[in-house]
């Protein structure tokens, strides 16, 4: 695998955030690397509310760590 994650620290909130959306999204990516897989099974979880917040659990999860990182970018 490439390496993509060079540190957890973001320059504001926003950034965190983001880094967080690519967090998850790259857990999803290790975990199913085959991606006509992938993108076959989207449609079983794109419109299901369950796995919608499922995956913005995730998210929180990932941001609450990132935050922590930048110590909730109190400077």
């Amino acid at each position: 695998m490439e390496k993509w994650l060079n540190s957890l620290k973001t320059n504001s909130p926003q950034e965190g955030f983001e880094l967080a959306i690519k967090l998850a999204r790259m857990g999803v990516k290790y975990t199913q690397p085959d991606m006509n897989v992938l993108k076959a099974s989207r449609n079983d979880y794109a419109e299901n509310a369950e796995f919608l917040i499922a995956a913005s659990q995730v998210i929180a999860i990932h941001f609450q760590t990132v935050a922590r990182a930048n110590n909730y970018w109190n400077k």
